[in-house]
């Protein structure tokens, strides 16, 4: 019998679940981002209490390491590997863009695409089976024309979003589905797919933002 737990800070929603035998068990969230360095390791907690289980009986440990929120993706992958350690479980790293890639159903090759900030855009392209082409990248909205013009469909979501060809542009809903993850993470988990706990860090793909003082 595997036990997983699942830990995602990269939005605005923090979500711990906990999966037994690839099937969801315990699933718990909260919607303050502001507050998930404060909530995450009670979360935890909780998860394991309603799923009568102690770290211990974790088999691995799964953490959404981002693109996202740079806070948020230092308090997951932080809480992630502070717990793999000192209770000896592997660690595997999902990419929240392959996340979300698994809610879409395409007949085409396609983008998905979050917005970063203004104009900034990460990214990352499947071909019409959902398989992974590139690494996942930043890109600028000006930039993104060009794979309109190679055939990809757009997932995004902002709804500004403004390329040469409208049509192509989709909402996506950018909650992740936990059942998903649990599938995906279970054939890992099977195949003992693990990440390098020393040298796991987040997906941050492009530079912090920052600003020089005036002063």
């Amino acid at each position: 019998m595997s036990k997983l737990l699942f830990i995602d800070t990269s939005a605005s929603v923090a979500t711990v679940a906990l999966s037994i035998d690839a099937e969801t068990a315990v699933i718990r969230t909260h919607e303050n981002a502001n507050e998930q360095a404060a909530v995450i390791n009670f979360m935890i907690e909780e998860v394991l209490q309603k799923g009568s289980s102690t770290i211990n009986d974790i088999d691995a440990i799964c953490v959404c390491a981002g693109p996202g929120s740079y806070t948020g993706l230092r308090v997951g992958l932080s809480t992630a590997k502070g717990l793999a350690y000192a209770s000896d479980k592997p660690l595997m790293l999902f990419n929240r863009l392959d996340i979300l890639s698994w809610n879409i159903n395409a007949d085409t090759k396609f983008i998905v695409a979050l917005k970063a900030r203004t104009g900034e855009y990460f990214i990352a392209l499947f071909d019409k089976d959902g398989n992974a082409v590139n690494e996942p990248q930043h890109a600028f909205e000006k930039d993104l024309a060009e794979y309109t013009i190679e055939g990809f469909q757009f997932f995004t979501d902002d709804e500004h979003l403004s390329i040469a060809a409208p049509t192509k542009v989709m909402s996506m809903d950018t909650a992740i589905d936990v059942r998903n993850w649990i599938t995906k993470a279970t054939v890992r988990f099977t195949l003992k797919q693990f990440d390098d706990l020393a040298y796991s860090e987040p997906f941050y793909l492009k530079a912090a933002y920052t600003t020089v003082s005036k002063k």
